[in-house]
């Protein structure tokens, strides 16, 4: 009778394992990692912002990382209540976190989100293994609202703590003045910025005021007069000093014992990652964050064409819907070509189809 009940226990504990592995089917994009150093590695990408179209860039990234370099990278979405199709624009909707339990990183651009408390679980663990983290533009305010990480991390706290900045302010003028990446002298020979040239990008540069002397500071953010890439920097008090643009930040998990590093960029606009040598950043970031000897200079090339939409808010009740977006629709050998928001300024430096 006893074994009779240890096997029904353990066929019940299976199939609750199975639903539990099995609840994001089709809700997340798995590429599988080619050839390449970081073969064996796995990256988790994290979307789900409702300005600047990450849910377009994670996917471009997680190709280039897999099919160039070997990471095996699984992209995560924010989905509608019902779980149909992508919405940015819930931020209650991120499905699939339970994908950190066997990363070895975590690249991030979400903005203002609210995880159920089942989904932050999962990145509270991952922090509390001292696990990396790589942010971009939003993630220095990626979640908000009552949730905490463990009661020693709120939401709200998680940029501050975990990337050592919050939001603060747009520095330069939105929509109008671009940034152009300055190398920080002093760590000019950090293996990240191997290869990277200047970058520049067409989101405003983001106020920085929190960081201290355990955070180093790789590039600083110029202010340029317009969104065109050959635009002057200005000038005046704005760019005296220069804002932080990407630095690396010691963390410490919501347990208050474990220790991490994260890599902060406040650029990251799908459209300023046309640029090659932010991308370049990024995937050198991810060299050195998971152990992994940084190339003098890494291949960027997109694996399937790119073709970013412009950022700003969507106020329109029904974008989403008739989008209808699924994961599979960034698949390999897929690229979605989508409008631009409504009151987007004319730049013309993104490929079309």
């Amino acid at each position: 009778m006893m074994k009779s009940i240890l096997s029904f226990f353990s066929l019940f504990l299976l199939a609750a394992c199975s639903v539990q592995a099995d609840h994001h089917a089709g809700k997340v994009l798995k590429l599988a990692g080619g050839e390449g150093p970081g073969k064996g590695k796995k990256i988790v990408l994290v979307s789900g912002d409702e300005e600047y179209r990450s849910e377009e860039s994670m996917p471009m990234l997680g190709k280039i990382l897999s099919q160039k370099h070997g990471f095996d990278c699984v992209v995560v979405f924010s989905w509608d209540k019902e779980g149909k199709y992508i919405d940015s624009n819930n931020s209650q909707g991120l499905i699939g976190l339970s994908e950190l339990k066997d990363a070895d990183l975590m690249i991030i651009g979400t903005r203002f989100r609210q995880p159920s408390e089942a989904e932050a679980a999962h990145l509270t663990a991952f922090m509390n293994a001292g696990k990396p983290v790589i942010g971009i533009r939003t993630a220095t305010h990626a979640f908000n609202g009552k949730g905490s990480f463990g009661g020693k991390m709120n939401y709200g706290e998680w940029g501050r703590k975990v990337l050592g900045e919050q939001w603060v302010s747009h520095h330069g003028r939105h929509k109008s003045q671009g940034g152009r990446g300055v190398v920080e002298e002093s760590n000019a020979d950090h293996a990240i910025l191997n290869g990277v040239g200047e970058i520049f990008v067409p989101s405003d540069i983001y106020g920085v005021t929190h960081l201290t002397d355990v955070d180093k500071i790789l590039l600083r953010g110029a202010v340029t007069e317009t969104l065109e890439p050959d635009s002057k920097n200005i000038e005046g008090e704005k760019n005296d000093p220069m804002q932080p643009f990407a630095w690396l930040h010691p963390y410490t998990a919501p347990n208050g014992e474990a220790k991490g590093t994260s890599f902060c960029t406040t650029s990251g606009a799908s459209v300023d990652l046309i640029d090659e040598d932010l991308r370049r950043l990024l995937v050198n970031a991810s060299y050195h964050l998971t152990g992994l000897e940084v190339p003098d200079k890494a291949n960027v090339a997109y694996v399937d064409p790119f073709y970013p939409s412009f950022y700003g808010f969507i106020k329109d009740k029904e974008w989403y819907p008739g989008l209808d977006l699924q994961a599979e629709d960034f698949g390999l050998g897929k690229t979605p070509n989508l409008p631009d928001p409504k009151g987007s300024p004319e730049w013309n430096h993104v490929d079309n189809p």
